[in-house]
Parts: C-alpha cells; structure tokens; sequence
C-alpha cells in the first residue's frame, strides 16, 4: 500500500482527496493536515510514502512544508497539488523540490496517476505545468528578474493586494501581524519600483498572478 499525507487548509477538497485516493487499491491515507505546520508534524509521526500538499496555506505556506520536509528526509516524494496555473508557483514548488505539480481542475485519474509515479521515482507534470517550465527555460532566466526577487510569501501578499485585500485580512489569512503585512507591502513596492496599490494590481494582472 502507498501511504498518503494530505495536507490542504479546507476540510471539503480533504474529503473528496481522501475519497479519490482511497478508491484505488493499492493506496491509504495515512494522515490529514489543515496547515503547514500540521503537515511537517503528521509527516514525521506518520511517515507517509507520498506527500500532496496544497501551496495556500495558513501560517506556513506549501513551498516552506516542502523545504522542511526535504531537509527531514530528502527522498520524500512531494506533490503539489494547487488551484494556482502560473509560471511562478511551478519553477519555484520544483524549485523547492516537489517531484509532482498538479492543478485542482486535473481529472481525478490525475492524482493517482500522479501518486504512482513520485512513489516509484519519476516526476509527474500536468501539461500545461511542463509547458510553462519549457517556455521559462526557452526565455531565459532574467526575463521576469523583477518576479524572481520575490519571496514566496511577497509573492502571497502581492496576488492578496492585487485581488483588493485589505491588510487585515491578509494578515488574519496567513497568521501574521497587520504591520508585518505593511513590511511586506514596502519591500514590494521597492523590488517592482511600483507606487502604489493600484499599480501592484496591473503589475499582478500583467504576469498573469491574477485574473483581469
């Protein structure tokens, strides 16, 4: 059996992972975890085969579970399975070294397929993942600099502000202080020489961070 740790922050998309999972035969769920934190600790009580970890997250976000879990035991197959599309959570989940990057519109067959897979050694890929990977490596390193200087976290905050959020929310959403979320927003404005609110959201919509 193939032993799965799923960690994502709501109770519904857990069900319906666990349902996924648990129909096939030769896999269990071992373990659930509703934030990063939770995650590293079932991960090392429960030592699961596979790991699915979701990149939004309270508190500690996917990227930071991944890194931790990496440095507690490197061969540890990681899957990311996000609602996010965009080049930048892609290069940076490999990056951090997840062996597994899907979307939460796959198909169901997705998953499994993609649990068989890490679980024997080999990467898995969604198209449209290997599509943006190939295009960033075709264009080059420094052609989105400005989006490579950010944190993982700036990168959360910039998509929150972008979408009309207000500091308070943000930090209630990942478990900081309000002022720590004004930090954030400074250092963001500086690395993309941008003024304003209104600007982090055109910046946002133009490398396809959000939604027009």
């Amino acid at each position: 059996m193939i032993r799965v740790l799923l960690a994502d922050d709501h109770g519904i998309v857990r069900a319906g992972l666990r349902r996924i999972v648990e129909d096939s035969a030769d896999m269990e769920v071992v373990a659930e975890a509703a934030d990063g934190k939770e995650a590293i600790r079932q991960a090392r009580k429960q030592a699961p085969d596979v790991v699915v970890v979701d990149i939004s997250m309270p508190g500690m976000d996917g990227l930071e579970v991944i890194s931790q879990l990496r440095v507690y035991n490197p061969q540890l197959p990681i899957i990311v399975l996000t609602m996010h599309e965009e080049e930048q959570y892609v290069v940076r989940a490999i990056e951090a070294g997840a062996m597994g990057y899907i979307t939460k519109r796959s198909a169901p067959e997705q998953l499994v397929e993609a649990i068989r897979k890490v679980h024997a050694g080999c990467r898995y890929l969604t198209d449209e993942a290997a599509e943006l990977l190939i295009l960033r490596v075709a264009r080059g390193a420094q052609a989105r600099f400005p989006l490579d200087t950010l944190s993982m976290r700036e990168l959360q905050v910039l998509r929150r502000l972008a979408l009309g959020h207000t500091n308070r929310e943000i930090a209630e959403s990942y478990h900081i202080s309000i002022k720590t979320v004004d930090t954030y927003r400074s250092r963001l404005l500086k690395k993309l020489n941008l003024r304003n609110n209104a600007e982090l959201s055109r910046f946002a919509m133009q490398n396809r961070l959000i939604e027009p």
